[in-house]
């Protein structure tokens, strides 16, 4: 059977042998069946929310045409996922430090920091610098779809942090695919404003940014010694 694809407009209904040879075609290239997030963005079937209203869902779905994986939140596919994304996170979150150590120095970036009380809600990093510091929350979205829902479980947890309204809170998306220019169009967009002094950024923007921010003294007279040698003893 010819693969049908995907069109713009007003499109008469996808029958069972349309959605079957979709869903093996995606297998043949991916390797694995897709996600709700996959469907919508692959041109050989139609949006999940049409797939869940005609069928009632993509796991009712390959179910019925007894497809592996049939549920893909659970099993060895989500252990799979949460290895790689737990993986990911930590070198991103390493890359971050080391240039934020590089800049201002380990004595003055703090991991992990808490700002309330309940010893939960935290950022990943705390800067202190010439301009008293900022704070920094690093994530990895693999498209501005899923940008977009990281970035409002982010807002909900800032919300109400008084103590931070002096700083400037950096929300760091690092995938390098996804331009500042796309970032910024998406905020124009977006329902769910940032608060004042609330940035969301790409890695480029972030190390201008970095590169604007002064060190603290301290930090500038050990880099000296360090370039001189330390004083002779007579």
């Amino acid at each position: 059977m010819t693969i049908r694809s995907q069109k713009n407009g007003k499109q008469k209904p996808w029958t069972l042998e349309e959605l079957k040879v979709g869903l093996q075609h995606f297998y043949k290239e991916y390797s694995h069946y897709p996600s709700s997030s996959e469907v919508d963005r692959y041109g050989y079937l139609p949006s999940a929310r049409s797939i869940e209203r005609s069928f009632g869902g993509l796991v009712k779905l390959r179910k019925k045409f007894g497809l592996g994986d049939v549920d893909l939140r659970t099993g060895e596919h989500s252990s799979q996922r949460a290895r790689t994304i737990n993986r990911r996170a930590h070198l991103v979150e390493r890359e971050v430090y080391d240039f934020l150590t590089n800049r201002f120095g380990k004595e003055f970036v703090h991991r992990e920091y808490f700002f309330t009380d309940d010893h939960r809600t935290r950022a990943d990093f705390f800067v202190y610098e010439g301009s008293e510091g900022f704070c920094v929350d690093v994530f990895y979205p693999n498209s501005l779809r899923n940008l977009t829902g990281c970035l409002n479980l982010k807002l909900n947890k800032y919300k109400g942090a008084e103590t931070l309204l002096p700083y400037p809170v950096i929300f760091l998306q690092m995938n390098r695919e996804l331009s500042q220019d796309a970032l910024d169009r998406l905020l124009e967009r977006k329902e769910k404003r940032l608060s004042v002094g609330q940035y969301l950024m790409g890695w480029e923007n972030f190390e201008e940014f970095c590169m604007k921010r002064d060190p603290l003294k301290v930090l500038k007279a050990q880099t000296t010694m360090r370039r001189v040698g330390s004083p002779r003893k007579y």
